[in-house]
């Protein structure tokens, strides 16, 4: 990939998607995106930060991408998000989904959903900066380590 150029540009170019109004999509769509782009960040601070064994890499990985650290870094947040970020976090929060994750309470698996829906938004309008930003304070207010 050339210096410059965003992944999402590039996926777009290279398989012939066209250009959608994401403010379209629903927010279970934008938190279905943000939750692998957010696994894919993480994952590859985890990986960047030092080889290890598959099971401690998945542990590392885990302890942050979890519906209950998730919930937490949405609740450190909700001084930092513009007004458009915050409806789109209420729009994935209180988007009906028909599962629950296995280990989270529901309000924990909707704030967990809300940020997803946000982190999939800042991608798909390929707003990285500000998707590192908040990622960034997120993980620093709520003291979680990769």
């Amino acid at each position: 990939m050339e210096t410059g150029v965003s992944l999402l540009g590039s996926i777009r170019r290279e398989f012939g998607c066209g250009d959608v109004d994401v403010r379209t999509y629903s927010p279970l769509t934008l938190a279905f995106i943000g939750d692998c782009v957010y696994d894919l960040l993480i994952r590859t601070v985890v990986v960047e930060r030092g080889n290890a064994s598959p099971g401690s890499l998945h542990r590392r990985k885990s302890a942050v991408v979890c519906a209950s650290a998730q919930a937490a870094c949405a609740e450190a947040l909700q001084c930092e998000l513009t007004p458009e970020e915050m409806a789109i976090y209420k729009r994935g929060r209180n988007a009906h989904s028909h599962t629950v994750a296995k280990n989270a309470s529901v309000a924990d698996y909707r704030k967990a959903t809300g940020l997803e829906a946000l982190y999939g938004f800042l991608y798909l309008t390929d707003r990285m900066d500000r998707l590192f930003e908040l990622i960034k304070k997120s993980l620093q207010q709520t003291n979680l380590t990769i």
